[in-house]
């Protein structure tokens, strides 16, 4: 909340990850797009060393081929930004060094660590795979 993010959230019971973020970004967008349409680029293990029940592993699809435009949702409002106007500051901590490699398309893995509720990042490190 108050954050640009990705589309995304949790798995249900038995869903696979694809099924998931299909589901998901049809929740959050109303898209409906092909599982082939989906690129798995890699994941991102997040911690929070004071809230360790928000530990997770996010696993990162990219889309390129689509037909429709997202719209707003509960959960989701959809903005579009040039490549140069990403608003960095206005996402969590941390995601100028993991979503560039979604940006050009390239595999990935990485951990970051934050305290103090997300609100501070205490590191990260990110490589191409």
């Amino acid at each position: 909340m108050g954050k640009w993010n990705g589309y995304g959230g949790k798995l249900k019971e038995d869903e696979s990850p694809i099924d998931g973020i299909m589901r998901e970004l049809e929740e959050e967008s109303r898209l409906v797009i092909p599982k082939e349409n989906f690129k798995e680029l890699g994941y991102m293990d997040f911690y929070f060393d004071d809230k360790a029940e928000w530990n997770q592993r996010v696993l990162v699809y990219r889309v390129d081929d689509f037909t429709g435009e997202p719209e707003e949702t509960e959960e989701m409002v959809p903005k579009w930004f040039p490549l140069n106007e990403i608003p960095w500051q206005e996402m969590w901590k941390g995601d100028d060094q993991w979503v560039p490699y979604v940006i050009e398309n390239k595999k990935f893995s990485g951990e970051i660590h934050f305290a103090e509720g997300g609100e501070k990042l205490v590191s990260v490190e990110v490589k191409e795979i």
